[in-house]
């Protein structure tokens, strides 16, 4: 299938250029202008590629290839912790972040994810999934509430009903990269196959192609969504994740993440002011008074004291 997008400019220096739709370890699927693939692998141990980059590549017998340079990113969406970094995608233009009303979703996860998004200029939008049952509806509405109110879209769908799912996600999908992002459980490859009916069949054609087997669900990849269902829009599918740590963040990135603070921000007694024991607080006095909600504030001081540890170490 021919790519539909491309948001980096003409092909630049020696080697092609293609873009990568697959990823699986340090194998990757880089597909080009004429919408032909290669399996591919990075040359040396430069700055590795993720699904989203646009790459230069060294064609390498009929369908392979050599990862010479990953051009220049407009951003990349990743989570980093003591231990190791994951990255997501890059050149992202939205996340939607997918929670169901069974099984019970972390809000600590969606916090966080909500967080790195606005630290990548990533536009992001919450899924709620499954409101067919509606054991769980009411309760995950509230715990739902705090974001919605700092603005962020709450989407509420059955992945079931793939024409009320494409007739809500259509509108904003059409022109963009979109990447899914949840945990295992909330319904994402129900929602994935809503977007892009040959979705399966392309997965289990890239794990056949890299010899990835039955671990096609640690893979990431990108798909083109039918121009009958949203013009112009590919959609990234990740695995499931359990974990989301910000240690790539630094103090200020921090308080980027939440947009409710920015009308206290500089009101504070202090310059350096880091709004969480300091007397004369503006975000402080703002979360008693209640205009702060006390969940999302609790969340911003453990990553300040998962930084503080970090730094320490």
């Amino acid at each position: 299938m021919k790519p539909r997008r491309n948001t980096a400019g003409g092909s630049a220096g020696a080697g092609l250029r293609g873009r990568v739709i697959a990823a699986f370890g340090r194998h990757f699927t880089i597909e080009f202008e004429d919408g032909s693939t290669r399996q591919c692998y990075p040359r040396g141990k430069k700055g590795t590629a993720t699904v989203g980059d646009w790459v230069l590549v060294a064609p390498e017998g009929p369908a392979e290839g050599a990862i010479l340079s990953v051009l220049p990113r407009r951003n990349l969406l990743y989570r980093s912790d003591e231990m190791r970094t994951k990255q997501f995608a890059a050149n992202v233009d939205l996340l939607l972040i997918v929670v169901a009303t069974e099984p019970e979703f972390s809000d600590d996860l969606v916090g966080r994810a909500l967080v790195g998004a606005r630290n990548a200029d990533v536009e992001p939008v919450v899924v709620l999934n499954k409101v067919d049952r509606p054991a769980g509806l009411a309760s995950a509405r509230a715990r739902l509430a705090d974001i919605a109110a700092v603005g962020v879209p709450v989407l509420e769908l059955s992945a079931l009903d793939v024409a009320g799912t494409r007739a809500l996600l259509s509108p904003r999908l059409a022109g963009r990269t979109t990447l899914l992002l949840g945990q295992s459980g909330m319904g994402k490859s129900t929602l994935l196959n809503a977007l892009v009916p040959n979705a399966g069949a392309a997965t289990q054609e890239h794990s056949q192609a890299l010899g990835a087997g039955k671990h096609t669900t640690t893979s990431t990849r990108l798909y083109h969504v039918p121009e009958d269902v949203a013009p112009r829009a590919d959609v990234i599918d990740s695995p499931g994740f359990q974990a989301f740590g910000l240690q790539h963040l630094d103090g200020a990135q921090i308080v980027r993440g939440f947009p409710e603070f920015e009308p206290y921000l500089g009101k504070c007694r202090f310059y350096n002011c880091t709004h969480i024991h300091e007397p004369g607080c503006a975000v402080l006095d703002a979360l008693r008074d209640g205009r702060i909600a006390a969940q999302r504030h609790a969340l911003y001081q453990r990553l300040l004291d998962e930084l503080e540890s970090a730094q320490r170490y």
